[in-house]
């Protein structure tokens, strides 16, 4: 059964900082892209950073850039999202998903592409 869970979620001040994990079971996921996506209430759900599955290549959405950092660690199967400077509007559910194709070497940006998803974390900036 494949399973992705994350963890790392909280309440922050604004200026803060959350590391954010997804521990991924069940298949092989240093073979695919990665994609944290977050969806805040009334909102629809938007790609917040992209990594391909070797980790030379990432993407982030122009709102966390130069604040977030996505990374993964392939022996742990696990992938992570430092995020600093949060401001409040970065408040939402959190989730991480994998990509649904083998070894690509440009992580997807659409949400449709990915084929397995985790529950979501929570994260509240308090200004």
């Amino acid at each position: 059964q494949v399973q992705l869970v994350e963890s790392g979620g909280g309440l922050v001040q604004a200026g803060g900082s959350l590391r954010l994990s997804c521990a991924a079971s069940g298949r092989t996921f240093s073979r695919y892209a990665m994609g944290w996506f977050r969806q805040a209430p009334g909102k629809e759900r938007e790609l917040v950073a992209a990594i391909n599955w070797s980790g030379g290549q990432t993407s982030y959405t122009d709102s966390v850039k130069g604040r977030f950092t996505i990374s993964r660690d392939n022996a742990k199967d696990t992938v992570y999202l430092q995020m600093n400077s949060l401001k409040p509007e970065d408040t939402a559910v959190y989730y991480c998903a994998a990509d649904s194709i083998l070894f690509r070497t440009v992580a997807p940006e659409r949400s449709v592409e990915y084929e397995y998803w985790g529950q979501g974390t929570q994260v509240t900036v308090s200004s």
